[in-house]
């Protein structure tokens, strides 16, 4: 298991689809003002976490 990132660490670069299926890179958020980004993981509905 990954240890996980300390706070203000910065996260390493990932891409993943949006709600609409297009890929979203993390890199390609970065810099815009004003704005969060939060990448929320969760299990699946029938995984027993």
């Amino acid at each position: 298991m990954a240890e996980p990132l300390a706070v203000g660490t910065t996260a390493p670069e990932l891409t993943l689809p949006s709600h609409l299926g297009e890929p979203v890179s993390l890199s390609s958020l970065r810099g815009a003002q004003g704005k969060n980004v939060v990448v929320f993981f969760y299990p699946l509905d029938w995984t027993p976490v």
